[in-house]
């Protein structure tokens, strides 16, 4: 019997909240099923595992990144902001309930040296997707060194994710300006 869908979302709310605040490895999966009020019975119904738990999070998140990501290059004119649109989202984003102080995927990826295979599986799923569309993005802004900049803004997208926690007023701004100058180059 699967879990009712009102069900997995306090689930799934209460491990994210926790997952990504506490850290996983310390918070156990009692606590979460305090937070969701749900028994460990229906946990393992539905995930049978921790990791599980933690990788249907992740996803989940993926999902509501990639649409939040959507609506802020659908805002957009032009190629240019559209590609530039990733610091948009990611100032939306962090400010929802389960935007957190950082990213989810840096979290997760952080906690284990060597990640479990559904966990492995989320964050690479996140990093390759990101990836793709940034390189589809800048195809329309230069097609030549669309993998090239796809890459270095990458990299810029992290890098401000991480600096979410050592300044917790961060803000996009530096990060999308070190972005605006790579594509004015």
């Amino acid at each position: 019997m699967p879990i009712r869908a009102s069900t997995e979302a306090r689930l799934l709310d209460a491990a994210d909240e926790l997952f990504f605040s506490r850290g996983i490895a310390a918070t156990p999966v009692d606590a979460v099923l305090a937070r969701a009020g749900v028994s460990a019975a229906t946990l393992y119904r539905g995930y049978p595992s921790k990791e599980a738990l933690v990788a249907a999070v992740l996803e989940r998140r993926h999902r509501v990144w990639l649409e939040e990501w959507d609506r802020a290059i659908a805002a957009q004119e032009s190629h240019e902001g559209r590609l530039l649109a990733v610091f948009d989202a990611l100032d939306t984003f962090r400010a929802r309930p389960i935007g957190s102080r950082w990213c989810a995927f840096l979290g997760a990826a952080a906690e284990y040296a060597d990640a479990p295979a559904e966990i492995a599986r989320a964050a690479r799923q996140d990093t390759d997707t990101m990836r793709a569309r940034l390189a589809g993005l800048a195809a329309a802004v230069d097609a030549r060194r669309a993998d090239e900049l796809a890459d270095q803004l990458l990299l810029v997208v992290t890098g401000d994710l991480a600096m979410r926690l050592r300044s917790p007023g961060h803000t996009t701004a530096t990060a999308r300006s070190v972005a605006a100058a790579l594509l004015a180059r």
